[in-house]
């Protein structure tokens, strides 16, 4: 489209969309179709996590006995439901042997469990093909520059897929307390320096997600190499699991 064109119709809609959809650069990784039909199931187990977060929410503002049973009934029913569907996820995962063992291989990180490990295949199917930046930045969980002239402004975390995000920042939690020693260091090291709680924890979900990548990546290199990059990443954690097997 040549010149300023100030008038709209549908016909010039058309040539403007044609136009920017022709800048658009093709993804590099074809959609998996076993994986689209699973995230309709992870979708569903989500909605069920968040019916039973509300719930709870209003099982402390109900005092009456015959209410309290009646909303403790249904998180039971509910939770049950939960772990029946993310067991048919995984029963369905399972049947391929490719991504069978990419879910061994997430969960073998410290500090992901099941349920991140399953939002982590399904969501990213990029997951080892792309660059840690792009994955990052994919989850929502890339710091982006806020500067303009002088003025610097705060890094935030923008766009990318909400539901991979928020299964990464609920495993960050225990992750960078408990379970991943990494983490925890990352943690201490980051809040020693002033950071804020919220903004630690994201910088420990962004990194189980390049732990999750640095893996599936050199899972492709060979053994030897898979097990070096995990006795750098892990450290004694990946001692102990490499001699156990």
């Amino acid at each position: 489209m040549r010149g300023c064109i100030c008038a709209k119709n549908d016909k010039l809609d058309a040539v403007l969309i044609a136009a920017c959809a022709a800048t658009i650069e093709q993804p590099r990784v074809e959609p998996d179709e076993r994986l689209a039909k699973l995230a309709q199931h992870l979708t569903f187990v989500e909605q069920i996590e968040e019916d039973i977060a509300r719930l709870k929410v209003r099982l402390e503002h109900v005092g009456d006995p015959r209410l309290r049973r009646m909303v403790v009934t249904d998180i039971a029913r509910l939770k049950a439901r939960r772990s029946a569907e993310l067991l048919r996820i995984v029963e369905g995962l399972r049947v391929h042997n490719d991504l069978a063992r990419r879910l061994d291989l997430v969960l073998s990180v410290p500090g992901i469990g099941e349920r991140t490990a399953l939002s982590l295949i399904i969501r990213m199917p990029e997951l080892g093909q792309v660059s840690r930046e792009e994955a990052a930045a994919l989850a929502g969980l890339a710091p982006f520059d806020d500067d303009s002239g002088k003025h610097k402004g705060q890094r935030h975390i923008a766009g990318g897929r909400g539901r991979l995000r928020r299964s990464l920042y609920a495993a960050a939690l225990p992750a960078a307390f408990r379970w991943n020693k990494a983490l925890v260091m990352l943690y201490a090291r980051l809040t020693a320096r002033g950071k804020a709680h919220n903004a630690a924890l994201i910088a420990c979900a962004r990194k189980l997600l390049v732990y999750a990548c640095i893996m599936e990546t050199a899972r492709t290199l060979g053994r030897l190499f898979f097990d070096i990059v995990m006795l750098v990443a892990f450290g004694a954690t990946w001692t102990r699991l490499l001699f156990s097997r």
